[in-house]
């Protein structure tokens, strides 16, 4: 079994910044990408930012330029930095990850892992 957790979240006001940590655990062959997406009642989840093992990056449009996405270099860990919150930033973000593990004998197989949610609310 692999698994994600996430920690931060919280309360910020506007204007103000937050950091966000997932790490993944269990028998770890290799992570392929981890990444954020948020999501608000009614609405579909977005991207928020996502990493790859090469170190590229991927960022969602509404946040573009106000978050950064970093990791160790087997990205079992990433930091999400968020800057100049506002308002419409509130929303449960999830961590994901692909994360290669065994699968049954010597053979391995991809996951995709989903952490539970942390809540970030952004009001004054």
């Amino acid at each position: 079994q692999v698994h994600v957790v996430e920690s931060g979240g919280g309360l910020v006001q506007p204007g103000g910044s937050l950091r966000l940590s997932c790490t993944a655990s269990g028998r770890i062959f290799s992570i392929n990408h981890m990444g954020w997406y948020r999501q608000v009642p009614g609405k579909e989840r977005e991207l928020v930012a996502k990493i790859f093992i090469d170190g590229g990056t991927r960022y969602g449009d509404s946040v573009f330029g106000r978050v950064n996405i970093s990791g160790d270099r087997d990205l079992h860990t990433t930091n999400l930095q968020m800057n100049n919150l506002k308002p419409e930033d509130t929303a449960v973000y999830y961590c994901n990850s692909e994360i290669i593990a065994p699968y049954t004998g010597s053979l391995r197989r991809a996951y995709d892992c989903w952490g539970q949610g942390t809540q970030v609310t952004v009001s004054s």
